[in-house]
């Protein structure tokens, strides 16, 4: 699923009005290959701003965007010997014809289309945190100031443009919620399969294997993040991806896992029983959880803070585990001195996009920013006790649960992008007794 080069174009244009500078220059790459082991290398994956901003996917690209939002963009080169060994190029053609660069140069070219770029520009923008290209930009800028004498005039600093990108990443477009829907309709078939799949005795990485089996063959080629399939204790380990061990009869199983299309994340977390039915202690949590998650999905509508889905579902969990006797005293006092934590250890949600934690500040002025239109949100509250807390019932240790799905957030209410997918108990057990 791809978006149009119009898109990307109008992208690179709103980033430089938004800049704020009448004489800045724009500088990102994608970046390079990474060895996985002596010569093999991972599959290549752009960064996702510079993805953002021209949906170009190779290599070693550095792109510039000018003032008036024309860009350049440095590439390989065509190159049949190691197209025969590599794969496709775009090469130049391409790049412009394909992607609707304005202009395109050979990678060798770089450092020339670089000085010919920069002379004369106030400032260079870029990603601060790209300490490569910000190496390689000074060099630049000192390149020009030697050559002040035959008249180049070198821009006079760095800015960051991190806080401008991010920002109009965190607002999705219609093209980019389609997209995200579909990878979390994926992910909802991956973990349906999963359900119906599992028996007491697999390993957990055999029931991984359902996921990624469902992933690829619908299209979303890899995970967007490394599956956790956690049975049992496993599943009190907040980020567990070993998947090595055998899923006993009367487990959980907690499965976070989400496919990647596109270039763009889903996130999905489900708790089930290996046996297909939960145990009276393991509903009982479950439903606090549950009942948390839709607490929660009730404050993720615009203009809310966007710390209020989270404490909304902080009440409930505390008011759970003090019903059901794992805290004692008063809700209040709990919440004040984070006794919770003992349970729940992590925020109620993040961004999603691009990245599975995706950029956007979730504080402006020091205060919770309001949630607006076009903003995709994880929802994920969870309990977890661990298997050594002697000061809980032994009936509850071991037991780890969470629930999440990706929600967006519209003018008319939450749109659960992930929905069709149980978590109901009564529907979790109906699924998995129909297996």
């Amino acid at each position: 699923m791809n978006l149009s080069k119009a898109i990307y174009r109008e992208r690179r244009q709103r980033l430089m009005s938004q800049l704020g500078s009448d004489n800045t220059v724009a500088v990102i790459r994608s970046g390079e290959l990474v060895t996985r082991n002596n010569d093999c290398d991972y599959e290549f994956r752009p960064h996702s701003s510079f993805f953002y901003l021209t949906g170009y996917q190779e290599p070693n690209a550095v792109l510039f965007i000018l003032p008036s939002g024309e860009s350049h963009m440095a590439v390989l080169p065509k190159d049949p010997e190691r197209e025969q060994w590599d794969g496709f190029r775009h090469g130049i053609t391409g790049a412009m014809q394909t992607f609707g660069l304005d202009q395109a140069a050979e990678l060798d070219e770089l450092d020339d289309l670089a000085l010919e770029l920069l002379d004369g520009a106030d400032h260079i923008a870029l990603l601060i945190d790209d300490e490569q290209l910000r190496d390689q930009a000074l060099n630049w800028r000192d390149q020009l100031a030697a050559r002040a004498r035959q008249g180049s005039v070198a821009p006079k600093g760095l800015i960051d443009m991190s806080d401008a990108v991010h920002e109009m990443r965190l607002i999705k477009d219609l093209g980019e919620i389609e997209i995200m829907e579909r990878a979390a309709q994926i992910s909802v078939e991956a973990h349906t399969q999963a359900m119906k799949s599992v028996r007491p005795g697999m390993m957990e990485y055999q029931l991984e294997a359902e996921l990624n089996y469902v992933f690829m063959k619908q299209g979303a080629r890899v995970p967007a993040y490394n599956n956790i399939v956690a049975s049992g204790k496993n599943a009190c380990v907040l980020h567990y991806i070993k998947n090595d061990e055998k899923i006993e009869d009367g487990d959980l199983i907690l499965i976070d896992a989400g496919g990647e299309l596109g270039c763009y994340a889903s996130d999905i977390t489900r708790t089930f029983p290996a046996n297909g039915k939960f145990s009276e202690p393991q509903a009982q949590l479950y439903q606090v959880v549950l009942d948390a998650y839709y607490a929660g999905l009730e404050q993720m509508v615009v203009g809310a803070p966007y710390d209020a889905f989270h404490n909304a579902a902080v009440q409930v969990l505390t008011e759970g585990l003090v019903a059901l006797g794992l805290l004692n005293g008063s809700v209040d006092e709990l919440i004040e001195s984070k006794a919770y934590r003992d349970f729940y250890m992590h925020n109620t949600g993040h961004w999603l996009g691009l990245d599975v934690h995706d950029c956007g500040r979730y504080k402006l002025n020091g205060e919770a920013r309001p949630l607006e239109a076009g903003m995709v949100v994880t929802l994920e509250p969870g309990l977890y006790v661990n298997p050594d807390n002697e000061n809980v019932d032994a009936k509850w240790r071991g037991i780890g649960i969470r629930i999440e799905d990706d929600i967006l957030i519209q003018e008319n209410g939450p749109f659960v992008l992930t929905h069709g997918l149980p978590k109901e108990i009564h529907e979790i057990e109906a699924l998995m007794a129909a297996k």
